[in-house]
């Protein structure tokens, strides 16, 4: 029985378990097939979208494309207008070429033409006066020009003599005109120069300060200035003699500035000295920028107007030279504008002829050369420096600017009370002195004083020994004799200055 109830359990659960395991197998079945489904589905839509996306780049590209074939399609007909204008433009070159080329085909034909009528006619002609005058061909042109010059010679002579009185009277007037047009146009001043400076001391007592010890002090200022200082019993004041004006005015200044401070020793002149050169330097620079802007002359290179403000210390024939520029400036525009000639060329060529005047003491010849040297070196235009070193005559003057230049000189230096030949002699005189004393080697600088009477020889002390300053001082007296004139004696004054400096720490 238990056996029995063993098989039945064991059927029903065999039935159970294969009815259990056919349902779950079942269901496997079909959760794959939703699956699988799933995925197929899945990958239809992923498919769908990238076809999709795939005719969309497409038609992208496409679209690229043909915008790209516009462009280029557009480039390729803007060159071929291009080309096509070109080509007609050309085309009309060559047809006015052709034009021309046969317009001047046909001028030369016209004119060979002509030529060979002119040749026929005068061939006509030589035998018709060849068989009137029974004569043969140079003599039949001979006679003829006998007959023409017989008959027009007395008209054509008097024609001629008949202008030439008439330009000339119109000359003589129209520039007696220009030139008392001009004169009465600019009303400047006159002042002669002179060769001393004075400067005013509150008290004669400090002349004697100004002395020094054994003369130290104005030893001194006259060694470093090149002057004269004279000392005397006038009353209140000292003198400073030199015909260097800058000199003059370096000394001036110093003294005054030492007589103001009541410190008077070798040091402190020396001192004075150099403060007085450096503001005499601005000065010389202001000068020429001013003088500049008076003569309506803007734009120099500041080493020329430099040059010109030294001037303001330089006098020709006792005429100041800046101020004859400035004059000469001004005369010359007023005439250049009266007959036209370039105005601005004859102004700056009158403003700059007497350049060379403010360093004819350092360089060589003639100022005027100078003057022509420095402008070409400065960048002027050939114009304007042939007007300014043209004004003598040794340089033959070729542009009416140059001739103004010329004219205005003289016309400045020609006015009542302007110059004083005295002067101008005895500056050169005194400069050829100091040029005679400082062609020797070993000096530092040279000095003429006392109206030409002395010259002070300073020799650098490292070059020179005392043996060979007495030998310099004769030398120099021999040369003095040989190549200068003068009236009296010169006395050569040769110093050696020597100087030991220490410094206490």
């Amino acid at each position: 029985m238990e056996i029995v109830f063993a098989i039945l359990a064991l059927a029903v659960g065999g039935g159970v378990g294969y009815g259990a395991n056919s349902y779950i197998s079942k269901q496997k079945a079909t959760d794959a097939d939703k699956k699988a489904k799933k995925l197929l589905d899945d990958a239809k839509e992923e498919s769908k979208k990238k076809i999709l996306e795939a005719k969309e780049e497409a038609i992208k590209i496409a679209d690229e494309a043909k915008k790209e074939e516009r462009e280029r399609r557009n480039k390729l007909d803007a060159s071929e207008k291009r080309v096509a204008d070109r080509e007609t433009l050309l085309d009309n070159k060559l047809d006015q070429i052709e034009k021309r080329t046969e317009a001047l085909n046909r001028s030369e034909k016209e004119i060979e033409a002509i030529k060979e009528e002119i040749r026929a006619i005068r061939t006509r002609q030589e035998d018709n006066l060849e068989k009137i005058a029974k004569l043969k061909k140079e003599d039949a042109q001979k006679k003829l020009m006998e007959m023409t010059e017989r008959d027009i010679k007395n008209d054509l002579v008097e024609y001629v003599e008949k202008r030439k009185r008439e330009a000339n009277e119109n000359a003589d007037e129209i520039a007696k005109d220009i030139m008392t047009q001009a004169m009465e146009r600019l009303a400047t001043g006159t002042a002669t120069e002179r060769t001393i400076s004075t400067v005013t001391i509150p008290n004669d007592g400090d002349k004697g300060k100004i002395i020094g010890k054994e003369g130290r002090n104005i030893q001194t200022l006259e060694r470093l200035t090149g002057v004269e200082v004279i000392i005397d019993e006038s009353p209140g004041v000292i003198t400073i003699s030199g015909f260097n004006p800058i000199r003059r005015q370096v000394a001036k200044r110093a003294l005054e500035e030492l007589i103001k401070d009541g410190r008077i020793h070798p040091a402190k002149i020396e001192e004075q000295v150099a403060k007085a050169k450096k503001e005499i330097d601005e000065e010389v620079k202001r000068a020429g920028e001013q003088a500049a802007r008076e003569a309506k002359v803007l734009g120099l290179p500041p080493e020329i107007s430099k040059t010109m403000g030294m001037l303001k210390f330089r006098t020709s024939y006792s005429q100041n030279v800046l101020h004859h520029s400035v004059e000469m400036a001004h005369l010359a525009a007023m005439i250049a504008d009266e007959i036209g000639a370039d105005v601005q060329v004859s102004r700056t060529a009158a403003f700059l002829h007497d350049l060379g005047k403010a360093v004819s003491h350092e360089i060589e010849g003639k100022h005027h050369h100078i003057t022509g040297d420095m402008m070409r070196k400065a960048g002027f235009d050939e114009a304007t420096t042939h007007a300014a070193e043209a004004h003598h005559d040794d340089i033959e003057a070729t542009t009416p600017e140059a001739l103004i230049v010329r004219v205005v000189d003289a016309l400045s230096g020609g006015r009542p009370g302007a110059r004083g030949d005295t002067l101008e002699n005895y500056v050169k005189r005194m400069t050829d002195l100091e040029n005679v004393a400082n062609a020797f080697s070993g000096i530092e600088k040279s000095y003429a004083i006392s109206a030409g009477r002395e010259i002070r020889v300073f020799v650098k002390p490292e070059e020179i020994d005392d043996l060979t300053a007495i030998k310099l001082a004769r030398d120099v007296a021999t040369k003095i004799e040989a190549s200068l004139k003068y009236p009296g004696t010169i006395k050569v004054n040769v110093i050696r200055e020597t100087r030991a400096e220490e410094y206490a720490k």
